[in-house]
């Protein structure tokens, strides 16, 4: 998985990231769902996820809910086998 910075790739590989403590569970199972994914429609399938194309200053990205604060934010160009620029967001901030 190709990670925008370096926090992500450090939770996802089981290392503790503070920040991301509150969100663990569900944040993994989202990770491994969009590692898992064939392609962008595949993450359309789990309602929970909320896949939403991004506007404004993240345009050309897509993201997925964690819970209300927290997204994982992506890319996934035309034609990739899977996304790049992962990073796990609080949205609000």
């Amino acid at each position: 998985m190709n990670c925008r910075e370096k926090w992500t790739p450090e939770f996802a590989a089981g290392g503790a990231v503070p920040a991301f403590e509150g969100v663990r569970g569900q944040a993994e199972k989202r990770l491994d769902r969009l590692e898992a994914a064939p392609n962008l429609q595949a993450l359309r399938g789990f309602p929970g996820n909320r896949l939403e194309p991004l506007r404004g200053d993240r345009k050309g990205q897509h993201s997925v809910r964690i819970n209300d604060q927290w997204r994982i934010c992506f890319e996934w160009p035309d034609g990739a086998q899977g996304p790049s620029e992962v990073e796990i967001v609080d949205y609000h901030h």
